[in-house]
């Protein structure tokens, strides 16, 4: 099983930036592919960015490509997510999830079906 905890949320100010992080722990934690996603009121889930257990391959969504920054760092057990340039349109509940078979682009496809969640947090982007 694998247990992730977010944290960083806040509040920001259009065109600041922000740092999440997601604490991993459980068992084979290294072998989990990471994922960010993301739900606004209103709208679906979204992949947001995944990151592969090697750190070695990564995948973001068009909308925030070349703005955020996924990372990891297995020794901290703890997947990061740079977030630059924030936009309104950014506002969201962020989650990062688990699994162990997806590959990372499919992870970040399949915004709901990673075997394991955390609970969330809130980032608000507004003047």
């Amino acid at each position: 099983q694998l247990q992730l905890a977010e944290s960083g949320g806040g509040l920001v100010r259009p065109g600041e930036s922000l740092t999440l992080s997601c604490a991993f722990s459980g068992e084979s934690l290294h072998y989990y592919n990471i994922g960010w996603f993301r739900q606004a009121p209103g709208k679906e889930r979204e992949g947001v960015s995944c990151i592969s257990n090697s750190n070695d391959i990564t995948y973001y969504s068009d909308s925030v490509k070349g703005r955020f920054i996924i990372s990891r760092d297995n020794a901290k057990n703890t997947v990061y997510l740079q977030m630059n340039r924030l936009e309104p349109e950014d506002t969201a509940v962020y989650t990062c999830a688990g699994d162990f078979l997806k590959a990372v682009r499919d992870l970040c496809n399949s915004p709901n079906e990673a075997e394991y969640w955390g609970q969330g947090t809130q980032v608000t982007v507004a003047s």
